[in-house]
């Protein structure tokens, strides 16, 4: 794709393309990789098929450009500085190695499950009819069974009246911030964190604290001194298989963070992202062992289901329940019911759990083939901990890389990847790359990995 736009880029107006067959055997594609390769570049415009006479580059009119001048003075300046979109959230072509994506790739995914689901949501109510705000009772039911049964005895679980069905995690997150902690409060945050969670805190205009974050899981005390040193009252983290280090938060640490919670009067939102995605561990939630509502639990269906169900859900007990339910019902009304009900309709068929634990095979085979790679062509590399679970790895790079710059010469070479800036809410600890293992193609690893490893000697050659 690539090459092909490369030469349409410099081709003359009119140009005749080579035939389909001439492609497929110049690039050692498929017929239909260059079919869509084709329909790329005519959606863009760049090219023209004339019916028995070929395909053609078409004629490029400068267009004239709008003057949008005037829409500053009637915005005024923006109210916060919202940071920029990730890496993760980019496209990327076939002839790429792709391992700066935050989603899984289609294989990966329950296809089968879900395309039948959908099947049978069309021809149910849920499609028809305007769902409850809170969302549908069965899909409460079962984000709240799921929690429950991680319970321990003595605690009270949570009720499906506890449970808010989400758009996606995302949205969730910006619904949270604006509930709990409100425009130019603290919010602390583990260093690094997800970056999507820092967006969301900026756009709501919330002030972030750090706490340094390792394997095990943050420091307590680090955590305590957060809280008394900024007066902040709400701790965004990810205790499990955390986006992008992959860390999993000891149970001892675990403990000691509900005790300074509870012991500060704060709320802990624990974004479950990776709950399916255990390899040689299981997720534990921690809000399994909170009854008060200090826990606000967060868990997505997006990336273990599938991207276009964006379903996810919070349970939250008390006023805190009610307020994040008010902030949702103001952005979004409800959530479509033929996306929830599908949903719940993959998640409750048996071959939901056989697919579950294929993906963990799946993962730890894409995992172990990464490592291997990087350590046969990038030992500068450090991969600090293996992940039990999730979808990266987290690999620090020698201490004079210039991380915008290596990502810049691996792109060039063919290999997209997640500059560790990007996750980390003040300046960062050192160099790191997050590198995603479930992305497409994992025979390419071994080539991604020469690319990164001939990259970094360009980048530190500087």
């Amino acid at each position: 794709m690539r090459e092909l736009r490369a030469a349409v880029a410099v081709a003359a107006p009119g140009a005749r393309l080579p035939s389909t067959r001439a492609l497929v055997q110049r690039h050692r594609v498929s017929p239909l990789t260059v079919q869509q390769a084709l329909r790329v570049l005519a959606g863009e415009g760049l090219i023209e098929s004339r019916p028995g006479a070929g395909t053609f580059v078409r004629a490029r009119r400068p267009a004239k450009a709008a003057d949008f001048g005037w829409q500053t003075a009637a915005l005024r300046a923006p109210q916060v500085r919202a940071r920029p979109m990730s890496t993760a959230v980019r496209s990327a072509g076939d002839d790429v190695v792709a391992w700066h994506s935050g989603y899984p790739a289609r294989e990966l995914l329950p296809e089968r499950l879900v395309r039948a689901a959908l099947t049978r949501a069309t021809r149910a109510d849920p499609g028809l009819l305007r769902p409850p705000v809170a969302g549908l009772p069965e899909l409460q039911a079962w984000f709240a069974r799921e929690l429950a049964d991680a319970t321990p005895a003595g605690l009270t679980p949570p009720l499906p009246g506890d449970v808010i069905v989400l758009p996606g995690s995302q949205s969730g997150l910006s619904s949270i911030f604006r509930a709990l902690v409100s425009r130019d409060r603290p919010l602390v945050v583990e260093s690094p964190t997800y970056w999507g969670a820092m967006r969301a805190a900026a756009q709501v205009g919330v002030d972030l604290v750090p706490v340094p974050s390792g394997p095990a899981g943050p420091d307590p005390d680090e955590l305590a001194r957060a809280f008394a040193e900024s007066g902040a009252r709400v701790f965004y983290a990810q205790p499990n298989f955390a986006n992008p280090t992959g860390a999993q938060w000891a149970p001892d640490v675990a403990d000691r963070v509900l005790d300074v919670v509870r012991e500060h009067g704060a709320f802990l939102v624990e974004d479950d992202w990776a709950h399916d995605f255990g390899i040689d561990a299981a997720a534990r939630p921690l809000a399994a062992h909170d009854d008060a509502g200090h826990v606000v639990y967060l868990r997505s269906l997006t990336k273990s289901v599938a991207p276009g169900l964006r379903v996810a859900a919070v349970v939250a007990r008390g006023p805190a329940r009610e307020r994040i339910l008010a902030e949702r019902a103001a952005d979004a009304v409800y959530v479509s019911g033929l996306l929830q009900a599908a949903a719940l309709d993959v998640v409750t068929q048996p071959g939901w759990t056989t697919h579950l634990r294929g993906l963990r095979h799946q993962l730890r085979e894409r995992r172990d083939l990464l490592l291997s790679s990087l350590r046969e062509h990038v030992p500068q590399a450090d991969v600090e901990h293996v992940p039990a679970g999730g979808l990266n790895l987290w690999a620090r790079l020698p201490g004079e890389t210039d991380v915008g710059r290596l990502a810049g010469e691996c792109e060039r070479r063919g290999l997209l990847l997640g500059p560790g800036d990007e996750w980390f809410p003040a300046e960062p600890s050192a160099p790191y790359v997050r590198l995603n293992f479930s992305g497409p193609d994992p025979a390419g690893f071994p080539r991604g990995a020469a690319i990164l490893a001939d990259a970094l000697v360009a980048a530190l050659a500087g």
